[in-house]
C-alpha cells in the first residue's frame, strides 16, 4: 500500500474489522501490517508446539565408578551406559579417588579408556578424561541422535505390539487409567467434585460406620465376658480369698467392742 500516514492505516484497519500490527518497528519508516491478531498469535503457538514436539531433548547421565570397581559391577555400570547411548542421550563418567588413590590418578585414566573403548559401538568420546578435585571425568556422545532413537524404539515397540496384541490393549488401559486419574486431580484442584465420586465416599463411610459399631459390640461383648468369669471365681474361691484390709479392721473393731458391752450388762 506504500507509505501512509497512522491515522489513515488505523482507518483502513477499521474499515477491514482487522488489527494494526508493527511488525518492523526499527525500519525507517516503520512496518506495519493488517492482519487478525488473535489469529496470528494462535498459529504462531501451534507452530511454536510443533517445533517442541519434533524437538528432542538431550539429557545427561551420570555414572560413578571407583578406581578399584570390581568387575561384576563394573559390568553392570556398562550396560547402564549402553542403554543410556542407545537412547541417545549422553553419558558423563565419573572416577572418585579416596584418600591414597588420589596420588595414583592413572588408574582412573585407564579405566575410563577401557570404557570408552568397552562402548565405542554406540558412542565416542566427547570430552576427554580430566581431573576435578578427588574426581576424574569424561563425557561420552551417542553416535546417533535423541530423535532417530525414539522412532527405532516407536518402531520395535509397534512390532511386538503386532506380536503381543494383549500387550497393545493392557498399555491402552493403562494409559486411559492415568489419563483418568489426571483428570481427577485436575478437578480436584479446580475445586470441582467428580461425576459418580459422592456415591463411593457416602458408601466408604457407611462401611466405616459399621466397622466401628461391630468393634464397639465386640468390646462389650468382651468386657461382659470377663466380668462373668471374674464373679464365677469369687463364687468358687469363697472364703478362702483373703478379706480386704478395710473388712478385716472392721471384724477387728467388732471384737474389740463386745467384751465392753458384756461388761456393762
Amino acid at each position: 500500500m506504500g507509505i501512509v500516514s497512522i491515522n489513515d492505516a488505523l482507518r483502513l484497519a477499521q474499515e477491514a474489522d482487522l488489527d494494526l500490527v508493527e511488525v518492523a518497528p526499527t525500519a525507517r519508516p516503520p512496518v506495519c501490517k493488517l492482519m487478525d491478531y488473535g489469529k496470528f498469535k494462535y498459529e504462531s503457538a501451534l507452530k511454536a508446539r510443533e517445533s517442541r514436539k519434533n524437538q528432542a531433548q538431550t539429557i545427561i547421565k551420570e555414572i560413578k565408578l571407583r578406581p578399584k570397581i570390581d568387575p561384576h559391577d563394573y559390568g553392570t555400570k556398562k550396560s547402564h551406559v549402553e542403554r543410556f547411548l542407545r537412547q541417545g542421550d549422553k553419558v558423563k563418567v565419573t572416577i572418585m579417588f579416596r584418600g591414597r588413590e588420589q596420588s595414583r590418578p592413572e588408574l582412573g585414566f585407564r579405566l575410563l579408556q577401557r570404557l570408552a573403548g568397552d562402548v565405542e559401538e554406540l558412542g565416542f568420546v566427547e570430552s576427554q578424561p580430566r581431573q576435578d578435585g578427588r574426581n576424574m571425568i569424561m563425557v561420552i556422545g551417542p553416535h546417533r541422535r535423541k530423535s532417530e532413537a525414539r522412532s527405532e524404539a516407536r518402531a520395535e515397540r509397534a512390532v511386538r505390539d503386532a506380536q503381543h496384541p494383549e500387550r497393545a490393549v493392557s498399555r491402552s488401559r493403562a494409559a486411559d487409567a492415568a489419563n483418568a486419574a489426571s483428570a481427577a486431580v485436575r478437578d480436584a484442584d479446580a475445586g470441582e467434585q467428580p461425576a459418580g465420586a459422592s456415591e463411593p465416599a457416602e458408601a466408604a463411610s457407611a462401611t466405616e460406620a459399621a466397622s466401628a459399631t461391630e468393634a464397639a459390640s465386640a468390646t462389650e461383648a468382651a468386657s461382659a465376658t470377663e466380668a462373668a468369669s471374674a464373679t464365677e471365681a469369687r463364687k468358687t474361691t469363697g472364703d478362702a480369698q483373703p478379706r480386704p484390709a478395710s473388712a478385716a479392721r472392721a471384724g477387728a473393731a467388732r471384737v474389740a467392742a463386745a467384751p465392753k458391752a458384756s461388761a456393762r450388762g
